[in-house]
């Protein structure tokens, strides 16, 4: 069939996030290092609209749907680069924690960052992911 495998997309997700902080200028490891904060996955959501193809090059837009004091959402839409064709929908949400696991709030600084316009482009060429390789 070459559509892509359904997990695959929550791989993106996790792309989409990472690129999003870079792009704000930091990282999930300056989080975690600097400032003994992580963003645990709580919970996740994918609705797949349309298939997406072995070798299609595909988008993932990344935003902030909510962000509070010791949480956060993500919203991320992926598109088919060649025709603009959404593929799916989702969002993850997010607590921060310490090393140990306990709920925190954000450290100084970061929660400003999130909402901030981006400062730097991405390493990515835009926002293409990598090429499909594992098909159904």
């Amino acid at each position: 069939m070459g559509i892509v495998y359904y997990a695959n997309y929550l791989v993106w997700f996790e792309i989409g996030r990472a690129e999003y902080c870079r792009a704000r200028g930091f990282s999930y490891r300056d989080m975690e290092e600097n400032d003994d904060a992580f963003l645990v996955v709580a919970e996740s959501y994918c609705r797949y609209k349309a298939p997406a193809y072995y070798d299609d090059q595909l988008i993932v837009r990344t935003h902030i749907t909510e962000l509070r004091k010791r949480s956060l959402r993500f919203g991320y839409e992926i598109v088919r680069a060649e025709d603009g064709t959404v593929v799916a929908e989702g969002e993850t949400g997010h607590v921060i924690t310490d090393s140990d696991g306990r709920v925190r709030s954000f450290p100084e600084g970061y929660a400003q960052r999130l909402l901030a316009p981006p400062i730097l482009k991405s390493h990515l060429s835009g926002e293409i992911v990598p090429r499909a390789t594992a098909p159904e």
